[in-house]
């Protein structure tokens, strides 16, 4: 991933803990939900975490359906910080 430039803003960061400690379920939709601790999370934060894909479904299900939300290798290298960002 050297060269590759990743906009994280403290909100999307946030959200990315969140979910790598296993906190963050996704709904599956055209446009997925993600609650962390019941409480739903910022729709354009989550759109752009999943469009970076920094987060993931843990499994595919269906339609309305809710998932675990897992990190992606990506997510990890970012809060590594092995991933140079820009907040």
């Amino acid at each position: 991933m050297s060269g590759v430039r990743i906009e994280v803003s403290g909100r999307e960061r946030a959200i990315l803990r969140a979910v790598e400690a296993g906190r963050g379920i996704l709904i599956s939709s055209c446009e997925p939900g993600l609650t962390v601790d019941g409480c739903w999370c910022d729709h354009v934060a989550v759109h752009n975490l999943l469009g970076a894909g920094l987060i993931k479904g843990a499994r595919q299900v269906g339609y309305g359906q809710p998932t675990l939300a897992v990190v992606t290798a990506a997510g990890r290298a970012v809060l590594a910080g092995s991933v140079q960002l820009a907040a």
